[in-house]
C-alpha cells in the first residue's frame, strides 16, 4: 500500500532562506546585515543591504552554489513538522524552483537537517499562467500542496489541498484574487500539520 504523498516547498517552508542569504552577504563582502525589517518577505528588504552594481553583484551571485544550497538553515519547527506527518503515513516530497543542478545539494542539505524527505524535484523558476511545480506535484500524485509562494499554485488541480504559508507579509505577493487558489492558509509548516493531522 502507498503512502500518500505531500509536496513540500523549501525555501520559506521548510528552510530559513533569509538566513542563508544574510550568511551569503557576509562570507561576499565580509559582514553579516543588519536587519532592516523582520516582517518582510523579500530578503533584500528584510536585511539593510545596498543595491549591487555589476562587480559586485557578479560577487554576491558567485556565492549561491554547492555551498549555499547545501547549507540552508532550517525555519523552528519544521523538521519535527514533518516527521509528524512521516508518522501519520505520509511521502514527503520536496518540490523547489530551483536549478535541477543543485538538486543533490538541496537533497544533502534536508537530510542531514534530519528531514525525513528522500526525494527533491527540481523545476527551475518562470513566472506562467502553469506553475512550474504544477507538473511535479501531478506528476507524483500528491494529496496536499504547501508553499509560501502563491503564484506556485497556478494550474495545480483542484482535487490537491493547496496550503499557502504566509509567513512575512510586508511586500508580500500572497494577495489579490489569487488567494482563491489556496484551499487552506497557515503561519507554517507546523501549523499546516496541526490542522492537517487534525482532520
Amino acid at each position: 500500500m502507498t503512502r500518500p504523498v505531500i509536496a513540500l516547498d523549501a525555501d520559506g517552508v521548510l528552510l530559513d532562506y533569509h538566513l542563508a542569504y544574510a550568511a551569503a552577504w557576509q562570507r561576499a563582502f565580509g559582514e553579516y546585515p543588519a536587519e532592516r525589517d523582520p516582517q518582510a518577505y523579500w530578503p533584500m528588504d528584510r536585511w539593510a543591504v545596498p543595491a549591487l552594481r555589476l562587480f559586485k553583484r557578479r560577487r554576491f551571485r558567485a556565492e549561491f552554489g554547492e555551498l549555499f544550497w547545501s547549507t540552508v538553515p532550517a525555519i523552528p519547527g519544521a523538521v519535527d513538522a514533518c516527521h509528524r506527518l512521516r508518522e501519520a503515513g505520509h511521502e514527503l516530497v520536496c518540490v523547489s524552483a530551483l536549478e535541477a543542478r543543485y538538486e543533490a545539494a538541496r537533497l544533502r542539505n534536508l537530510r542531514e537537517l534530519g528531514f525525513p524527505i528522500e526525494r527533491v524535484i527540481a523545476t527551475g523558476h518562470r513566472e506562467s499562467v502553469r506553475s512550474p511545480k504544477a507538473d511535479a506535484v501531478e506528476a507524483i500524485d500528491a494529496v496536499a500542496f504547501v508553499d509560501d509562494y502563491l503564484p506556485y499554485f497556478r494550474g495545480v488541480a483542484s482535487s490537491v489541498h493547496t496550503a499557502l504559508v504566509t509567513r512575512a507579509p510586508n511586500g508580500s505577493p500572497n494577495e489579490g484574487p489569487e488567494l482563491a487558489l489556496a484551499s487552506s492558509v497557515h503561519q507554517d509548516l507546523a501549523d499546516f500539520t496541526r490542522s492537517w493531522l487534525a482532520r
